[in-house]
C-alpha cells in the first residue's frame, strides 16, 4: 500500500509540474542586426547565415550578408550578395550554399543562381535556373538541389505557378527539370526526410487567394508523387524545418488575415500532425534553420502587406528537460518510480526518448532517465536563481547562471530554518544583496518570485538600482499603508500595482510578479493577487543591477526585517498553472 500510495503522489506531482516532453521550449535571443522579410537563412558549419530580403515589401530589397553564431549568441556582418533580392530560395551543398530566383524588384522574378563559400567570404555566379521563380521552395537531397513552386512574378504575383520541379547538380553547374508538382504554388514550405521531399502550404492562384493545407510527398529515388495528411492549419509564408526526422511547420498566414504563431509537427513515418508550443512572436514571411536538435526562427513581420520587417529572433529547444518528474530539483527514485508505473504505455508527461517521444515508455526512457541520475536540474527559463542555502560568506550563489550576488551589513544565513532548506536572515536596518543587472523591464518579458516571512509596510524584496538611462524599481515590495504586496513595475502612463493580500503576518509567502509585455500580474502563495485590465504598451526602461532585501535607493526605510528565500528570475512569463506548482 505504501509503494502505491507513493507512484500515485508521484504521478499527480509529475502531471501538476512539467508539460509534455515533446512540447519543448521557446527563448528569445540576440536580434538580427537587419530588420527585413523575404530572406533565406541556410546553415554551414553550425551558423546560420541570412541572405537579401527587403525591410519592408515596398522598399529597395538588400544583399546583406549576417551569419548567426548559435554558441555565442552573436551576429556578424560578411560579404554582400552581389544581386540584391527579396523572396528567394537557398540550400546547401558540400558547405556552399547556393541562393536562387527572387525579385530585385517588385513583379520581377530572377532565374539569377548565386554560390556564397562561407570558408572564404566570396560570391560567384552560376548558371540561372530554367525559369524566373519568387517564393519558391529548394532543399537539397544527396547532393542535389531540387527546385519547385513559387511564382513568375513578385507581389503582387501574377497567377502563373510554375509546375516544374528543376534539379541543380553543383558539380556539373547544370539543371535538369526532373517533374512536375500536383499543386503548383507560391509561398510554401519544403523539407526533405529520407530522400523523400514534403511540399507543404502556401498558395493556388496567385497570391492574393486564400492559402491550402495540402501535404504532397516526392520520392526522389522513384520520381513520384503522393498525396500526404493535410496540415491542421491552412498557411502561407511559413518556415518548414527538420529535427529528428519531423517536420516542423511554424507562423505563416492567410491573405489579408490573420498572422499566426503556430507550431504544428508533422511525422512522416505515421502521417501525423501535432499541435506543439506556440512561437512567442506572431509572424510570416520570416525564415528559419536548425542548428544542433533546436529551430531558430529570424525576422519576418507581423504585419501585412507592405510589412515592416523586424529583427527577433527566437529559438525552438526540442530538447526534452531532464526527468525531474516531480519537479524537486533532482532526478532520483521517486522519478524512476513515476516512469515505472507508466511502463508499456504513451503517456507524454514521461516519454523522453527518442528526444521527441515514441508514444510508449520503455527501456530507452529508462535509459534516459539513468544517465540523469542523481543529477540536480534547472530550468532552463531561469535568468537567475539564488537558493539563498549557503551556510558562511558574502555571496550568494547563483545556481542558474553566474550572476552572483554579494552581502552587504551582516546578513545571517540560516541553513536550517528556509521554506525551501536555508534561508537568508535580514535585519531591516542595512542589509541587503546586490548583483549585475539581469534584464531590462522595457523590452522583455519575465517573471520573478520569493519565498519571504516577516517584513514590515514600506520594505522592499526585490528592487532594480537606479541607471543611467533608466530610473530604478520596486519589483516585489510592501505597501506602506496595509502591509499587502505592490509592485512598482510601471508603463509610463500608468501607476503601481497593489494587491490586497497582506504578507506582513509573520507566515511564510510566495510572492512574484508576471510580465508578459501586455499585463501585469501579482501573484501570493500560488493565487492572483492583483492584475491590469487594460493592456500596457511597455514598461518604463532600466539597466541597473538588482538589489534583494532593499529598495533601489537604499533608502532607510526600505530595509527588509525577516527571511527570504528561494529568490527565482525567469526569462519569460510564467502561467497561472507554472505559478501555482512553484508555490507548493
Amino acid at each position: 500500500m505504501k509503494k502505491i500510495i507513493l507512484f500515485t503522489m508521484a504521478l499527480v506531482l509529475n502531471q501538476t509540474l512539467i508539460s509534455p516532453a515533446a512540447e519543448g521550449t521557446w527563448t528569445r535571443k540576440a536580434d538580427m542586426p537587419t530588420a527585413r522579410i523575404w530572406f533565406s537563412t541556410s546553415v554551414v558549419s553550425g551558423k546560420i547565415y541570412a541572405i537579401g530580403g527587403g525591410p519592408s515589401a515596398t522598399a529597395p530589397y538588400l544583399s546583406t550578408v549576417e551569419v548567426y553564431d548559435p554558441m555565442a549568441d552573436t551576429w556578424i556582418p560578411k560579404t554582400a550578395m552581389p544581386t540584391a533580392r527579396d523572396g528567394h530560395t537557398s540550400s546547401v551543398v558540400n558547405g556552399k550554399i547556393y541562393v536562387i530566383g527572387g525579385e530585385p524588384t517588385a513583379q520581377a522574378s530572377l532565374s539569377t543562381v548565386e554560390e556564397y563559400d562561407p570558408e572564404t567570404d566570396t560570391w560567384k555566379r552560376k548558371t540561372d535556373m530554367p525559369i524566373q521563380r519568387t517564393f519558391s521552395c529548394a532543399c537539397t537531397v544527396g547532393d542535389k538541389i531540387y527546385v519547385l513552386g513559387g511564382v513568375t512574378a513578385g507581389i503582387p504575383g501574377a497567377k502563373f505557378e510554375p509546375v516544374s520541379v528543376d534539379m541543380y547538380d553543383p558539380t556539373t553547374d547544370a539543371w535538369t527539370t526532373v517533374s512536375e508538382v500536383p499543386t503548383p504554388r507560391a509561398g510554401a514550405g519544403v523539407c526533405a526526410v529520407d530522400g523523400k521531399i514534403y511540399f507543404i502550404g502556401g498558395v493556388r492562384g496567385g497570391l492574393h487567394n486564400s492559402p491550402t493545407s495540402i501535404v504532397e510527398e516526392y520520392d526522389t529515388s522513384t520520381n513520384t508523387w503522393v498525396r500526404k495528411a493535410d496540415m491542421p492549419t491552412a498557411r502561407m509564408f511559413l518556415s518548414t524545418n527538420t529535427v529528428g526526422g519531423r517536420i516542423y511547420a511554424i507562423g505563416g498566414s492567410i491573405w489579408n488575415g490573420p498572422i499566426i504563431s503556430t507550431v504544428e509537427e508533422y511525422d512522416p513515418t505515421t502521417d501525423t500532425w501535432t499541435k506543439r508550443l506556440d512561437m512567442l512572436t506572431t509572424r510570416h514571411m520570416h525564415s528559419a534553420s536548425a542548428v544542433s536538435g533546436k529551430i531558430y526562427v529570424i525576422g519576418g513581420t507581423r504585419e501585412w502587406y507592405p510589412g515592416q520587417g523586424i529583427s527577433t529572433v527566437e529559438e525552438y529547444d526540442l530538447t526534452p528537460p531532464p526527468p525531474d518528474f516531480n519537479g524537486d530539483g533532482i532526478v532520483d527514485i521517486s522519478d524512476l518510480l513515476v516512469l515505472i508505473e507508466s511502463w508499456g504505455q504513451d503517456n507524454p508527461f514521461v516519454d523522453i526518448a527518442p528526444p521527441f517521444g515514441d508514444s510508449v515508455i520503455d527501456i530507452m526512457d529508462l535509459e534516459v532517465l539513468m544517465n540523469h541520475w542523481l543529477q540536480e536540474v534547472e530550468d532552463p527559463d531561469l535568468a537567475a536563481h539564488w537558493k539563498l542555502d549557503e551556510v558562511e560568506g558574502n555571496i550568494a550563489y547563483d545556481s542558474a547562471d553566474d550572476n552572483y550576488g554579494t552581502l552587504s551589513g551582516n546578513p545571517i544565513w540560516q541553513p536550517d530554518a528556509g521554506y525551501v532548506a536555508g534561508a537568508l536572515q535580514l535585519d531591516g536596518i542595512d542589509d541587503y544583496i546586490s548583483t549585475n543587472n539581469l534584464l531590462n523591464p522595457k523590452f522583455t518579458e519575465f517573471s520573478v518570485f520569493a519565498w519571504i516571512i516577516g517584513g514590515s509596510p514600506g520594505q522592499v524584496v526585490i528592487s532594480q538600482k537606479n541607471s543611467f538611462g533608466g530610473s530604478g524599481a520596486t519589483w516585489l515590495g510592501i505597501d506602506i499603508s496595509n502591509g499587502s504586496l505592490i509592485t512598482e513595475l510601471t508603463s509610463p502612463t500608468t501607476g503601481l500595482l497593489e494587491s490586497e493580500c497582506v504578507i506582513t503576518d509573520g507566515q511564510w509567502h510566495h510572492i512574484g510578479f508576471v510580465w508578459d509585455r501586455s499585463y501585469r500580474t501579482l501573484y501570493v502563495d500560488g493565487i492572483l493577487a492583483a492584475n491590469d485590465t487594460v493592456a500596457l504598451t511597455e514598461l518604463k526602461s532600466s539597466t541597473g543591477g538588482m538589489y534583494i532585501g532593499v529598495g533601489k535607493d537604499l533608502a532607510t526605510a526600505s530595509f527588509f526585517s525577516g527571511l527570504i528565500d528561494d529568490v527565482r528570475v525567469y526569462n519569460v512569463a510564467l502561467s497561472a498553472e507554472e505559478v501555482a506548482a512553484l508555490a507548493q
